[in-house]
């Protein structure tokens, strides 16, 4: 492992005290391998084959949901249904083995199901509700309890062949094998006790998936986990695996097509969790790889402990919290420092979930963790604060609605761009700037740009490529490229007489680290060509070509401009910001600039080497010719 990746993880051990623990909840011998929560309850899938119900209130157990006969391995919550989707040890039937993940698209009204044989499997639930009439699901269905590709049915009589081993009694009962075997107390509690205590009714049916509806051999290993990202635009799906893989799906209504691979070679990968752009991948050894969704390359790695398995993370805001198999719950801040550490339980931490108190957005937040030590713990936590002077959501407002002190879309634009310190010489601000690259993207494609981000490389800060199209004419418009980079040196505090990273007017003149050198020329130009376009008079194509490494280097850079010759296109000039104005009143175009030629040059004589004080007379010295 390079320094540089060390460094990414400085703070393996926070001194900082973990959250209070608000409650702690007990399973009965019983490890807690899922949960879940809606504005209600909470919900603990465990190894004893039934999911607990918990008022969120009170803390007190509500009921016991029975019909799986084995372990309930994953919980999902259809919050627009108010559904609890549940999955389980094999289904003998399908053969799909354990259904280790699952993951719900609110958008497709899809769930999807990752299982032991490493199939990838999902069910429509639009076919559902075209088929209501001969469905044996009522309309009422408030909780579907769904488990390889199927639920068990919750009344009425069995519904597959029972096993002679898996469905076996021990030898010593003397029974036939049949389905309740592994489920001695027969189903689901009744419908009765359900509606009276939830005010819901189970699902009395089960669903199949059709053979259409799986992608066998999805990955070479164990689907362990799965996470949705999903925009206005599209809804992706990433499946992480024991072989190492974590695969990227664009989710269409046909299916999942397959969009990208990242190979992480540190172990299984055990735990998933998303936010914007980012993908977060937990590992068997004790690693988080942090994966680029726009460049479709990893970012970071966080060590959060070596050799200890990450088994389940959770996420709100930029805050990420990891949970390993030695009891121990983690935070992490957006630039990946350790901000908190606590033992959180006596075994292995299977399980997290995040929620809101009372379900309300403005109640207080709870971390709920579930263990093999029996119990589901509850944590009081709070969300991160937004770092000072940052806005690092890659949000960008235009000029309605400003604070009376921004006057313009192009101060407020630069007060937001210095204000994230993408100082790309320095290590511990390597997120500043991809984060930096992010924001920019996200500004040009609202002042009307087409924008993407461009890897350079492993470790390396991205290239932000937008195009301002002109409008279209008889003859070919002209197409020229505006070169700057995102990147800044470092700003002591020493010298300024205020914050280098907070925009600061004063005296006519704004100040701040880059305003100059070279947020400020970005953000003027792209403004520019934002008024043209709205004006309808921007006659030519205006391509950004915006590096972050240019302050150490411009490493990469080179290489993927050669690799990305054809998204850039053809250019006929090329326009930089380098250079200075007669006088503040009277700008100019300088239109050559002097370049730099690092080079050794060596000079030698064609006559041998003599010793000073021997030889006489003068001789040629080639140093006379330097």
């Amino acid at each position: 492992m390079s320094s540089n990746t060390d460094s990414l993880s400085r703070d393996l051990q926070s001194d900082t005290p973990g959250p209070a623990l608000l409650h702690e909840l007990h399973e009965l011998r019983s490890s807690v391998l899922s949960l879940a929560a809606n504005k209600e309850y909470i919900f603990s899938g465990s190894q004893n084959q039934d999911i607990s119900v918990w008022d969120k209130a009170t803390f007190t157990p509500k009921c016991t949901l029975r019909g799986h006969t084995g372990s309930v391995l994953a919980l999902e919550i259809a919050k627009e249904k108010d559904w609890l989707l549940s999955s389980s040890d094999p289904y003998l039937e399908t053969g799909a083995g354990d259904l280790f993940s699952l993951a719900w698209s609110s958008t497709l009204q899809t769930i999807y199901i990752g299982c032991q044989n490493t199939s990838l499997q999902w069910y429509d639930f639009h076919d559902l509700s075209s088929s209501a009439a001969s469905s044996p699901v009522p309309p009422s269905v408030s909780f579907a309890d769904l488990g390889s590709g199927t639920s068990t049915p919750t009344t009425g009589a069995a519904t597959r062949k029972a096993h002679k081993f898996f469905d076996s009694y021990p030898q010593y009962e003397r029974k036939p094998a049949d389905i309740f075997a592994r489920n001695p107390t027969g189903g689901a509690s009744s419908p009765d006790s359900l509606e009276h205590t939830l005010g819901v009714r189970p699902l009395n049916g089960y669903l199949s998936v059709p053979a259409t509806n799986v992608i066998d051999s999805a990955h070479f290993g164990y689907i362990y986990c799965m996470t949705i990202l999903a925009t206005i635009d599209f809804v992706k799906l990433a499946t992480g695996s024991g072989d190492e893989i974590v695969k990227l799906w664009d989710c269409t209504e046909e299916g999942p097509v397959l969009a990208h691979e990242f190979e992480l070679s540190h172990g299984a990968v055990l735990a998933l969790v998303a936010q914007g752009d980012t993908i977060y991948a937990g590992c068997q050894d004790g690693y988080v790889k942090v994966l680029d969704l726009e460049t479709k390359t990893l970012v970071r790695t966080i060590i959060v402990q070596e050799c200890v398995d990450i088994l389940s993370m959770s996420m709100i805001d930029s805050d990420l919290y990891t949970c390993s198999a030695d009891g121990w719950v983690k935070r992490w801040s957006a630039s990946f420092d350790c901000t908190a550490s606590w033992k959180g339980h006596k075994g292995i931490v299977l399980s997290s979930i995040i929620t809101h108190h009372n379900g309300s957005e403005n109640s207080g937040l709870r971390l709920v963790t579930g263990g093999n030590d029996d119990h589901i713990k509850v944590w009081e936590i709070t969300a991160p604060q937004p770092r000072k002077n940052q806005s690092l959501n890659g949000q960008f407002s235009t000029a309605n609605g400003l604070d009376q002190s921004i006057t313009s879309t192009m101060t407020h634009a630069l007060s937001k761009f210095v204000s994230i310190p993408s100082i790309s010489s320095d290590p511990a601000r390597t997120e500043d700037c991809r984060q930096a690259a992010i924001w920019l993207k996200n500004c040009l494609s609202q002042l009307g740009a087409r924008a993407s981000l461009l890897p350079t490389g492993e470790g390396k800060n991205p290239l932000v490529l937008g195009t301002f199209e002109g409008k279209k004419g008889d003859r070919a418009k002209p197409r020229v490229l505006f070169y700057g980079h995102y990147d800044v040196i470092p700003a002591p505090v020493e010298g300024w007489d205020s914050d280098p990273f907070t925009l600061t007017g004063r005296n006519g003149y704004l100040y701040g680290r880059g305003v100059t050198d070279d947020k400020g020329p970005i953000i003027a130009i792209a403004c520019a060509a934002a008024e043209l376009l709205s004006r309808r008079t921007l006659g030519l194509d205006l391509v950004f070509l915006i590096e972050g490494e240019e302050e150490c280097g411009s490493s990469g850079f080179g290489e993927a401009v050669r690799a990305y010759k054809e998204q850039i296109g053809e250019i006929d000039a090329i326009l930089v910001s380098n250079s200075t104005w007669i006088g503040e009143d009277k700008p100019c175009i300088t239109y050559g600039l002097r370049g730099v030629v690092h080079c050794a040059l060596e000079i030698s004589s064609n006559l041998p080497d003599l010793h000073s004080g021997i030889e006489g007379g003068a001789v040629a010295e080639p140093m006379f010719d330097m």
